[in-house]
């Protein structure tokens, strides 16, 4: 099997309070789903009708048992998510306090999480190599093994030998919960950068990776260090795009925001679907960006992941329809 999209490192059971609003010590009922970033990006570009994959490991357990389950329901390929003996599956729950506060808490990922444990002689480079995308995040950078197996596959994905259409993507995702410091963290990603042709994050993630400045200037360093394109959300203010021919914005589209924690994540799935479609850059951002919108105005994460239909209604709705002509 060639990936169109082929997704590395986090996974997760999401454990989500059914009673919005409520403290975590007052929720009375829980939604349990499929999460971690690069696992979520994986489901949203299947569900975009992407040939998805990811690269992952879970505890050898029940909870693992119903990753592979959610992955397959998906139609995610689980070939390369695997059971590490002697470590649980880790669970995330959150509480949903909308619109902006959406705490969250990590169980059975210290002082590590099976998906740390991914090694480099375990990797399947062909896979790699061949993928459409290949996506990664700097938090898969933040312990060994996986550090290791994230550089290793990265060697493999030789940027001279990519054809027409192939990207390799790094997704700034840094959670200091996972690492020692910003300097450590902005190290690894130094590593990274020089084998990545899109770089996705919002200012602080940017400034983790390249330092603080504005959102043209992250974007310019990020560019410098060899990206060919570099995306910077910008919050209330939409996301910037830029190559170094072209500056893009798309404006926010905006809803009733429910859980604002998958946004990221399908924002980056339908980013996939654009950039692998051939759609100009202007078309690609404008469509993530509602993609990420609808997320947010739901729930659960993977679940929750819009389909095509969905994501240009939500655009003609909100008086911003793609061309036809600019989606050929």
């Amino acid at each position: 099997m060639i990936h169109e999209v082929l997704t590395i490192g986090r996974i997760s059971v999401d454990i989500y309070p059914n009673d919005v609003g409520a403290d975590l010590e007052d929720v009375t009922s829980f939604g349990k789903y499929l999460g971690g970033s690069p696992s979520n990006v994986a489901v949203a570009a299947a569900r975009h009708g992407r040939q998805a994959g990811v690269i992952t490991r879970t505890g050898d357990d029940s909870f693992g048992n119903y990753l592979h389950r959610e992955l397959r329901k998906f139609n995610v390929d689980d070939s390369f998510v695997t059971p590490v003996q002697n470590l649980q599956t880790p669970v995330t729950f959150c509480a949903i306090k909308p619109p902006e506060d959406f705490p969250l808490y990590f169980y059975g990922r210290f002082p590590t999480a099976p998906d740390l444990q991914i090694q480099a002689d375990e990797l399947d480079l062909n896979a790699i190599r061949k993928a459409g995308i290949f996506w990664s995040t700097v938090t898969g950078l933040s312990q060994e093994p996986s550090a290791s197996a994230h550089i290793a596959a990265h060697l493999a994905r030789d940027r001279s030998e990519l054809t027409e259409g192939q990207f390799t993507i790094l997704d700034l995702d840094y959670r200091p919960m996972f690492w020692e410091s910003e300097d450590a963290a902005r190290a690894q990603v130094a590593k990274i950068l020089p084998h990545v042709t899109v770089a996705i994050g919002n200012d602080k993630e940017c400034a983790v990776a390249v330092g603080e400045g504005t959102a043209d200037e992250q974007a310019d360093r990020l560019l410098a260090a060899g990206v060919e394109i570099a995306v910077v959300k910008l919050g209330p203010e939409g996301v910037m795009a830029k190559t170094r021919t072209e500056r893009v914005v798309s404006a926010p589209v905006p809803v009733d925001t429910v859980n604002g924690l998958g946004a990221g994540d399908s924002f980056g799935g339908a980013f996939c679907h654009g950039l692998l479609s051939g759609w100009p850059l202007t078309v690609v951002l404008d469509y993530a960006n509602a993609a990420g919108a609808i997320v947010a105005s739901r729930l659960s994460c993977a679940d929750a992941m819009p389909t095509p239909a969905e994501v240009t209604a939500l655009l003609a709705e909100r008086g911003r329809p793609i061309p036809e002509e600019a989606m050929q």
